[in-house]
């Protein structure tokens, strides 16, 4: 019901800016882009769509070799205490487990490649479980906010960008943004767990938190005593070193437990299609009702009055022009990234507010989006607290980015 209410908003608001600019300011070539940019993106969303069926066949392929060979179920073994407590619905033992652990693993990394068609697979397999089948299940809205709030622990593409931007050290990003996408993924765990009285207390979570904590740590001690340089590079290479660890895993493991893993790799593979063409209308619906939004100067109009007012009350400005990649993360991760880039370009990519965007724009994932992508893939019509959950988790995300940046790069 909410994503229904936030569709039409969207596109009322992008009608009625455009059609106010005609009528007051003459200016009629916003009809032509707003239509234009709904074109764009309905072709977009299609071509995403293709582009995910290539992606899914293979992981799902891999995915039903781990389960032929039994890799499953000692991956379920690992993880299943913490999950049981944090995914009660789900039986122990269920192979739906090991997707979800493998997508947290991808995002970890910044395998959104990996991470999306992982992601298909775990709520498919919640989605079986679910008795209410057009209502978002505990188990699935759990996992979909786990997921918006994005763990990072390697954010590839952002470094990638920052170098091209000319950053003088593309890495001085790295910590900051693994310390604010733990506190958007702690929010997003907290705010599930009060909405189903799930007990964080309890001492299965407290340690496999904690474990993750230290490992946490342990990272920034490590990453802190490498050169920029050395940094950088392993911020490259690790990640994609791991996944393809992972592939040769599952296929060598597979061999020796005798299993024909082309065949497998082949009858995994065929349930991609069905899923690509289930996620079509809703991944356009959600793409369309946004881009209207963000050509009709809707998205500019709210900045400006958001700016005047915090000018207004003395607010300390100076994180203000990185608003807009925050405001447009939860709507479009593109969007984001396009106005991620424009900062860094506008006011140079070592400058306080290049460094912030870049911090935002690896805090959390695209909200909506993922819940379009996900939800639409099972049919989910009614989402329940899932984007109020989602979006509590991005505002923290927001407001840790912001602080942990000025704490980091403000006196520089």
């Amino acid at each position: 019901m909410i994503l229904n209410y936030i569709w039409i908003a969207l596109f009322a608001i992008a009608f009625i800016f455009t059609v106010l600019q005609a009528l007051f300011f003459g200016d009629y070539t916003l009809f032509s882009a707003v239509v234009d940019k709904i074109f764009e993106m309905s072709k977009t969303g299609f071509e995403i769509s293709l582009m995910l069926t290539g992606i899914m066949a293979f992981w799902l392929g891999l995915m039903k070799i781990g389960e032929k060979a039994g890799l499953i179920k000692i991956i379920n073994k690992l993880a299943g205490p913490f999950f049981q407590r944090l995914f009660p619905e789900i039986p122990k033992d269920h192979p739906v487990l090991t997707p979800i652990l493998l997508n947290f693993s991808a995002n970890m990394l910044g395998l959104d490649n990996a991470a999306t068609p992982l992601g298909l697979k775990a709520m498919e397999g919640m989605q079986e479980l679910n008795p209410n089948k057009d209502t978002a299940s505990n188990a699935q809205i759990m996992f979909l906010v786990l997921n918006t709030s994005g763990l990072t622990i390697l954010p590839v593409s952002i470094l990638a960008y920052r170098m091209q931007m000319g950053a003088a050290n593309p890495a001085d990003v790295f910590i900051p943004i693994l310390l604010t996408t733990f506190m958007s993924t702690l929010g997003g765990l907290i705010a599930v767990s009060i909405y189903q009285k799930i007990n964080l207390f309890d001492k299965v979570i407290l340690s496999y938190l904690g474990g993750l904590v230290l490992f946490i740590i342990s990272l920034l001690f490590y990453f802190s005593t490498l050169s920029p340089e050395k940094l950088t590079m392993i911020s490259k290479v690790a990640s994609n070193a791991i996944i393809l660890s992972i592939i040769f895993t599952f296929i060598i493991y597979g061999f020796f437990k005798k299993v024909n893993v082309y065949e497998a790799f082949i009858e995994g593979a065929k349930e991609s299609f069905d899923i690509a063409i289930t996620i079509i209308p809703y991944l356009i619906a959600m793409l369309v009702a946004i881009g209207a939004f963000r050509a009709s100067g809707a998205m500019d109009f709210f900045i400006n009055q958001l700016t005047h007012a915090l000018n207004y009350l003395g607010v300390n400005a100076d994180f203000l022009p990185a608003l807009p990649t925050a405001l447009m993360k939860p709507l479009s991760g593109s969007g984001a990234r396009g106005l991620m880039v424009e900062a860094m370009e506008h006011y140079g990519a070592d400058s306080f507010v290049g460094r912030l965007t870049s911090v935002m724009q690896g805090s959390t994932e695209t909200t909506l989006y993922v819940i379009a992508l996900y939800f639409g893939a099972v049919n989910i019509r009614k989402t329940r607290y899932a984007i109020t959950c989602g979006l509590i988790a991005d505002f923290i995300g927001i407001i840790s980015a912001i602080v942990i940046s000025y704490l980091f790069f403000h006196q520089i």
